[in-house]
C-alpha cells in the first residue's frame, strides 16, 4: 500500500501520516501550507514527519494543476483526502476559500483518483452535514438536507460528489464524518486550544449558547485509528441496496458514509471544568449567544463503523485534555 494523504500538514492529516509511517507504509504528502492558522504549527508537523524515510511532501494546492501531476508521478494505490477548508464561523465570512478547497480540490481529487489507478479513496466528511437535524445519536441512515453552514454543505457536496464517481466510474469512495477531533498538535482556531491558551494568558474564555451546547469530542488517536482501517477495507457496492427504499450511507456503487465520534456526548460545560482540573486554573466565562451557523449538540451513532471495521472510539475525555494540556504546555513553554 502506498498513500498519498492531502492535507498532511494539517492536525488530523499529520498523525495519519505519522502512524502510518511508523508502521512502515510509504506516504506521499500534499499540503499547501496556507495561513488559516499559525504556519509555523505546520511547519512543525512536517519537519516531524520529515525523520521518516519513506515520506516525500509535495507543497500544493488541491484545486490546482500540480497536484494532478503529483498523483500521477507517484502512483499512489491509496488517497486519503484531509485538505479542505475547515470551520463553520469562518465560512461565513471567507466562503470563497470552501468553493475552492472543498469543491473545485475535490474534484481534482476525485479526477486524480479515477485516471490513476486509485484502489480506495477516503475522505474527510463532517458531523455538520447534520445541520438542523435534531434527531440523536446521529445516524448515517439519517436524511441529511438541511445544512446550516456553508461549510456543512460543502461536505455534504463531497458525499454527493462521491457517490457519483463511485456509480459513473467505479471508485471505491468512503466518507468519514468526524465528530470534534481534539488531541495534540490540534487546530488553533477549535475551542479546546482558544481555551487552554486564553486560560494560561489570563484571558476570559467565549462559551456560546450561553454554555448550554454538547459535543461528541473524539480524541485524535481513534480518528486516526479509524481512518486507518477504513482505508484498509476498500468500500463495496452493497448487494442488498434497495433503491426503493435508499439507504443513504451505502449504495449499489462501491460507496459507504461512516460516523467517527466517541459515542459519548459532553456538555460544553463539563468540558470546561475539565480543562480547569487539568490546568489548575479557573476559567473567567464571557457567556454569548449561539452563533450563526453553529448547532447546540452532536452526538455519533457508530454502529456501522463498528459493524464494518471492528473499532468503535473510546478514550475518555479527561484522558485526551491530559494529552493535550502536556502537549500544549510542552510545545509553547506555557
Amino acid at each position: 500500500m502506498k498513500v498519498l494523504i492531502t492535507g498532511a500538514a494539517g492536525f488530523i492529516g499529520y498523525h495519519v501520516s505519522d502512524v502510518l509511517l511508523s508502521r512502515g507504509v510509504e506516504v506521499v504528502g500534499v499540503d499547501c501550507v496556507n495561513d488559516y492558522y499559525d504556519p509555523l504549527l505546520k511547519e512543525a508537523r512536517l519537519e516531524r514527519l520529515g525523520t521518516h524515510g519513506h515520506f516525500s511532501f509535495f507543497r500544493t494546492d488541491i484545486a490546482s494543476e500540480t497536484f494532478l501531476d503529483v498523483v500521477a508521478s507517484t502512483k499512489p494505490t491509496h488517497v486519503i483526502n484531509l485538505a479542505a477548508q475547515a470551520g463553520v464561523r469562518y465560512s461565513l465570512t471567507n466562503p470563497g476559500a470552501y468553493v475552492r478547497s472543498n469543491l473545485d480540490g475535490f474534484v481534482n481529487v476525485l479526477e486524480a483518483c479515477r485516471h490513476h489507478g486509485v484502489a480506495h479513496l477516503v475522505y474527510a466528511s463532517s458531523s455538520s452535514v447534520y445541520g438542523a437535524n435534531g434527531a440523536m445519536p446521529f445516524s448515517v441512515k439519517s436524511n441529511v438536507d438541511h445544512p446550516l453552514s456553508l461549510y456543512a454543505a460543502t461536505k455534504k457536496a463531497n458525499e454527493w460528489m462521491s457517490h457519483t464517481y463511485s456509480h459513473l466510474y467505479g471508485l471505491a469512495t468512503t466518507g468519514l464524518r468526524f465528530f470534534t477531533v481534539y488531541g495534540p498538535w490540534g487546530r488553533p482556531d477549535m475551542a479546546l486550544f482558544l481555551f487552554t491558551k486564553a486560560i494560561l494568558e489570563g484571558r476570559p474564555i467565549q462559551v456560546f449558547n450561553q454554555g448550554d451546547m454538547s459535543r461528541d469530542f473524539t480524541y485524535v488517536d481513534d480518528i486516526v485509528e479509524g481512518v486507518i482501517r477504513v482505508t484498509e477495507q476498500t468500500a463495496l457496492p452493497n448487494p442488498d441496496w434497495n433503491p426503493e427504499v435508499p439507504d443513504p450511507s451505502t449504495s449499489a456503487a462501491p460507496y459507504r458514509v461512516y460516523n467517527i465520534g466517541n459515542n459519548a456526548p459532553v456538555s460544553l460545560m463539563s468540558m470546561i471544568e475539565t480543562l480547569e482540573d487539568c490546568l489548575g486554573q479557573k476559567a473567567e466565562k464571557n457567556f454569548l449567544p449561539m452563533q450563526p451557523g453553529d448547532v447546540a449538540r452532536t452526538y455519533a451513532d457508530v454502529s456501522s463503523l463498528q459493524s464494518a471495521v471492528g473499532f468503535k472510539p473510546s478514550t475518555p475525555l479527561k484522558t485526551g485534555i491530559e494529552r493535550f494540556v502536556e502537549w500544549y504546555r510542552a510545545y509553547y513553554g506555557a
